[in-house]
């Protein structure tokens, strides 16, 4: 049965009017540079003072605008997809060069001006510059000719890796932020760890596949 509240007419006919109820979805935007937030909501009029609330990571540094800020709340356009960017969020100045958004979990919460909207907050664990230096190492490796086995176990190594990241995207959206930081940190000691050794190719080990 449809949620809202319902209306008979005489004539036996029965409409609902649908109750406001936010949502949104974080879209990977496969950039360092930017956030995507897609609104998901449904309304039963047309919203108005759209904003969204962005609480910015604490860990491994925290983040804060250009006046000092930990928080920054934004205008959001409700039924559309809304990309921001480090000028959007105030961590750069308008006009600058745009800086990658740092990774971590981020809290978002978005509202309207509508009283009998409950606002709704999420946690993401953003992920994107792992991720890049994640591709980097795989396409490294898959340049190289290691000793079979060698290759093997780098693999094994990479997934793992990845498993870890995933572990920690899962955790933030389960609200478990401290595990969240622990996946996203072991991940990336390892991951450092895999670019300094060379991709596990070293001495004689490989020769770089340039055909």
């Amino acid at each position: 049965m449809p949620e809202g509240k319902r209306i008979s007419l005489s004539s036996g006919i029965i409409f609902y009017n649908m109750a406001t109820t936010l949502n949104f979805l974080v879209i990977n935007t496969y950039s360092t540079l930017t956030l995507g937030v897609a609104d998901t909501s449904t309304y039963d009029s047309g919203p108005t003072g759209a904003s969204m609330l962005v609480t910015f990571p604490t860990l491994p540094t925290a983040v804060k605008t250009l006046s000092g800020a930990t928080s920054v709340t934004v205008p959001f356009t409700a039924n559309d997809y809304n990309v921001f960017n480090s000028a959007t969020l105030q961590l750069t100045a308008v006009g600058a060069d745009l800086a990658p958004l740092p990774d971590g979990v981020y809290g978002l919460r978005y509202s309207i001006a509508t009283p009998s909207a409950t606002p709704v907050s999420k946690s993401i664990m953003r992920t994107d510059k792992i991720q890049e230096k994640f591709d980097s190492a795989f396409m490294k490796l898959d340049m190289m000719e290691c000793d079979m086995a060698i290759k093997t176990q780098q693999k094994v190594t990479l997934s793992s890796i990845y498993f870890l990241i995933q572990g920690s995207i899962a955790a933030a959206n389960n609200s478990a932020i401290n595990q969240s930081y622990k996946l996203y940190q072991q991940a990336d000691m390892m991951l450092n760890n895999f670019i300094k050794n060379n991709c596990g190719c070293g001495g004689n080990n490989y020769i770089v596949n340039f055909t």
